[in-house]
């Protein structure tokens, strides 16, 4: 749908893509759904993160009230954090690209 789009057109596509075909019927995530997904599809951004307060914290949040379920904007709140804390963020930085 985004051939011709933008880089950060197409990794948000990927994204919606990655979480809408691991959602229910009604759009949505179980929590635990949620914890198995980032641990599969974005462990570059969430390895070596284990000790740092702010992830145990959102971890723990996906192993807590097993109804809750995730919708995709709060989804992208989570990797939005995770990326915003995770050492390869910095990594990321100092690469320097040209186009």
């Amino acid at each position: 749908a985004l051939g011709k789009g933008s880089d950060l057109e197409k990794a948000f596509a990927t994204a919606a893509l990655v979480y809408n075909n691991s959602a229910d019927a009604e759009g949505k995530l179980s929590k635990a759904e949620t914890k198995d997904l980032l641990l599969t599809q974005f462990g570059g951004f969430i390895r070596g993160q284990e000790n740092k307060p702010k992830y145990q914290e959102i971890i723990s949040s996906l192993d807590e009230e097993l109804e809750n379920k995730i919708d995709f904007e709060d989804f992208m709140i989570l990797l939005v954090s995770l990326t915003l804390m995770s050492d390869l963020l910095q990594e990321i930085k100092n690469v320097k690209t040209t186009k």
